[in-house]
């Protein structure tokens, strides 16, 4: 008799993947519109792809390369951080997207039973790469009903050495946010750093949409010897399926570009050499290209608010930055998950349920996705699927709720 091996806790802990089910759900859909995942409609820069599109015969591209990237690569990060993000004192290293950076800083500075500090809603690839590194006490942060930044009453005391507990390792923010397009402005990220500094906790930023910001407000960071900060190309120039981020770690900590080396050698080796070929020639086309675009996308963000307009007053956050608008669906609807798969099926659209990001009965809608006229198509079957909601329930295709 033999006895079958386990499969790892770990991995059976962690959340699935909630693009995973969604994806499920547009299987076989015909004519399904897409108001879900967090990806932008336009390609990388055409001058960009045209230097690089030659390069597949180039040995180069087939060969391993630094661990840490490109040694060009890393110069020109170097100077962009120090241009734009005024960050004068942190090391680069490239990865193979955000996501993976961030499971990087993961396993470089978290033990499993390590406590991590999230704040509600949160991005919920960040909290599975926790659950599968074998973090298991995630504290998730409360924030403020209105504007939903952290509440830092509770992080402090969170935090405090008063408590019996030990201090949280780290604590993470996405700003502007991934699931709400919440901006964090620079006094409050300022004062999260203070009370982590204070704390002797990791403070972790990921500045993915760093240039998706609107109305006038402009993005900022900061530094210090217990911030870690991340950044991505995917959804500014269009390169989410060619996989390349950067970690900005602090170059006057000791020790730390060895350990995070282990981590990334352990994982993709280098991230891929014609991506961050292609990353180069992106930033050398410059931070304008992206703005031009992302302010296209102030149109589908007032569409898509108009489309959310039969939830009620007051019902939808978000949308300072980033790509998503956050929505309260009324309180009998507290099965998200449940009214994302009526609305496929019965109006062709698809969102996210916000219970994947610690919000159940909320929606995460991306308005990057699509261009003007399919964003219009998009919000009218949303619309026509939210009014039909909240005036007579998840009626069936057979005419039952």
């Amino acid at each position: 008799m033999t006895t079958q091996p386990k499969l790892a806790r770990r991995a059976l802990e962690t959340n699935t993947p909630v693009m995973v089910e969604i994806q499920k759900l547009q299987r076989n859909k015909v004519d399904l519109m897409s108001l879900a995942q967090g990806v932008v409609y336009w390609q990388p820069p055409e001058q960009a792809l045209n230097k690089v599109k030659e390069m597949v015969w180039d040995p180069i591209v087939s060969k391993y390369g630094a661990d840490d990237g490109l040694a060009e690569l890393r110069e020109a990060l170097r100077e962009k951080l120090r241009r734009e993000n005024n960050l004068r004192n942190s090391s680069v290293m490239v990865t193979a997207g955000a996501n993976q950076a961030f499971v990087n800083i993961v396993l470089t500075l978290c033990d499993p039973g390590d406590s991590v500090v999230m704040f509600s809603p949160y991005y919920f690839n960040a909290y599975m790469s926790f659950q599968m590194t074998g973090i298991t006490d995630i504290l998730v942060g409360p924030a403020d009903p209105d504007t939903l930044l952290p509440d830092l009453e509770w992080l402090e005391k969170t935090l405090s050495q008063k408590s019996d507990k030990p201090v949280p390792k780290l604590v993470t923010v996405v700003n502007p946010g991934n699931p709400s397009g919440v901006y964090i402005p620079l006094p409050t990220l300022q004062r999260i750093s203070d009370i982590c500094r204070k704390a002797g906790s990791w403070f972790v930023v990921d500045n993915t949409y760093e240039y998706f910001m609107y109305d006038g407000l402009k993005h900022e960071c900061i530094e210090g010897s217990h911030i870690v900060n991340v950044f991505s190309f995917s959804k500014a120039y269009g390169m989410m399926g060619w996989r390349v981020g950067y970690i900005a770690y602090p170059t006057e900590v000791d020790g730390f570009a060895e350990q995070l080396l282990k981590v990334q050698d352990n994982i993709p080796i280098c991230a891929s050499i014609i991506s961050q070929k292609l990353a180069l020639h992106s930033l050398e086309v410059g931070p304008g290209w992206i703005q031009e675009r992302v302010q296209d996308l102030v149109k589908n963000r007032e569409i898509l608010i108009k489309a959310l307009s039969p939830l009620g007053e007051g019902a939808v956050k978000g949308g300072e930055g980033a790509i998503y608008l956050w929505a309260k669906l009324p309180d009998k609807y507290s099965d998200d998950f449940e009214v994302v798969k009526w609305l496929v099926h019965k109006h062709s659209v698809v969102v996210i349920p916000g219970s994947s990001s610690g919000g159940p009965g909320y929606l995460r809608i991306s308005f990057g996705g699509l261009k003007e006229d399919d964003c219009q198509l998009a919000a009218d079957r949303l619309k026509r699927g939210l009014e039909q909601l909240v005036t007579e329930g998840m009626v069936g295709i057979d005419g039952t709720e």
